[in-house]
């Protein structure tokens, strides 16, 4: 067999509870949904952070993500910028390129705006997208004035909806690719369904016409991720229609959880975006790979947005660096079974001052979890708290003061992984520094 190719697609603040085979309200996303039915569907899946660019990192290098200069959201502006993406950190894009694949960046980068950290210089082949952290503008495509919008180191000004540039993109390279006997990873990095919640009006027009008794707000951000939605079924009829499904494994996940103050919805979950309680880091993940994934198969495993590093991996034939703090789901995928009972997860985010509040202060707060208990602080001042994930799943009984074994363990392990991020430096030097 031929080495099959890799398809992740990446969505951005879609919420656990927003799509329809998780019993979202009102929402309809028939395409995602059918990732799930034709392969897996994981229940206990996270995001490396409650916040943008962490996750990326992660998903890219296979590591927690501070240990890569990313501890929390890259921004234009430097005095709000939160991490600098390290240069020796080994890509996934890197890591396929040796094992002769062609890789591509379509959709939304966001690690960085330096030479250096251009998606073209970390191991893509291509990049047609947007470098920086999200748009103001689904039609203009700018932020804060700038035109991130590239194609490879060309700057480019097209014209649309930036979800259906970066489906029409997708398609071209699948088509182009499915020509040649070369395989390939593609990462389609939506920026659907973040702010400002900007769908075409038709689709806003079509939902409110079905659910009338729904805020509009919420229409409004259930339209932006059905839009999604269809061009991700456009993406997997491309790789139908150029006849190379069989031949490939697609992944639907998101970087974080749902903003609820746009309208977004993260199921049971106590928090949203921004927080290490569930609704902040557990999200939709599903997998599909016709012929090797049973189709119609659900996981309880905990798994970790790194983890398709490794996966991907392993997928290719490759060994994956031993360095990473992550772990290959493949077994997963093909129906085996994983212990990972005693494994650490971990999840960090660094960030500023949002004045008048003032809760971030530059500091950074964190969530671990092993087996069944998780240890978290949802902001850098506020106490530890425990809770028991499979006695209470919405985090309301704090067991810091009782379950004092289980709370040194993560304590413990949460202060390692601190101390292991100290030697990455997050903010890259100026000249006059050098």
């Amino acid at each position: 067999m031929s080495k099959p190719n890799i398809l992740i697609i990446l969505s951005d603040d879609h919420g656990y509870g927003d799509v329809s085979c998780h019993a979202g309200p009102n929402i309809r996303t028939p395409n995602i949904d059918a990732i799930a039915a034709n392969g897996m569907r994981f229940a206990r899946f996270y995001a490396n952070s409650p916040v943008c660019s962490p996750s990326r990192a992660a998903l890219l290098t296979g590591c927690n993500p501070d240990r890569v200069g990313v501890p929390g959201v890259i921004r234009t502006q430097e005095e709000n910028s939160w991490g600098y993406f390290d240069p020796s950190a080994v890509t996934l894009p890197q890591m396929l390129n040796q094992a002769g694949y062609h890789t591509s960046i379509i959709g939304k980068w966001h690690l960085g705006l330096e030479p250096e950290n251009h998606p073209c210089e970390r191991g893509f082949d291509l990049f047609r997208g947007f470098l920086g952290d999200m748009m103001d503008d689904y039609y203009t495509h700018r932020r804060c004035g700038y035109n991130y919008m590239r194609h490879n180191y060309e700057t480019i000004d097209p014209e649309g909806h930036a979800t259906d540039l970066f489906t029409d993109w997708s398609i071209e390279t699948i088509r182009q690719k499915a020509r040649n006997d070369e395989p390939f990873f593609m990462y389609l990095a939506y920026n659907a369904p973040h702010t400002p919640i900007q769908p075409p009006q038709d689709w806003v027009e079509s939902v409110q016409t079905r659910e009338p008794d729904i805020s509009e707000q919420r229409a409004r951000y259930i339209a932006l991720v059905e839009h999604m939605d269809a061009g991700i079924g456009r993406v997997r009829e491309a790789l139908r229609e150029s006849g190379i499904e069989q031949d490939t494994l697609v992944v639907y996940v998101s970087d974080n959880g749902g903003a609820e103050d746009a309208g977004a919805y993260n199921g049971p979950f106590r928090g949203s975006k921004a927080h290490m309680y569930e609704g902040g880091i557990r999200v939709p993940c599903f997998a599909e790979w016709p012929g090797q994934i049973p189709a119609g198969r659900v996981s309880e495993q905990v798994a970790i947005l790194s983890d398709l590093f490794p996966t991907a991996c392993e997928v290719a034939g490759i060994d994956a660096p031993q360095h990473i703090d992550s772990h290959s789901v493949l077994p997963t995928l093909l129906g085996e079974n994983q212990d990972f009972s005693e494994r650490f997860y971990y999840w960090v985010r660094r960030e500023g001052n949002t004045a008048p509040t003032q809760i971030y202060l530059g500091q950074d707060y964190h969530a671990v979890r092993k087996g069944d208990m998780k240890l978290l602080h949802d902001d850098p001042f506020r106490p530890l708290e425990l809770y028991d994930m499979a006695k209470d799943p919405q985090e309301e009984q704090n067991l810091s003061e009782t379950a004092q074994s289980a709370f040194e363990e993560l304590s413990r392990f949460m202060q390692e992984q601190v101390q292991k991020a100290g030697a990455v430096p997050w903010q890259k030097k100026t000249e006059n520094e050098e």
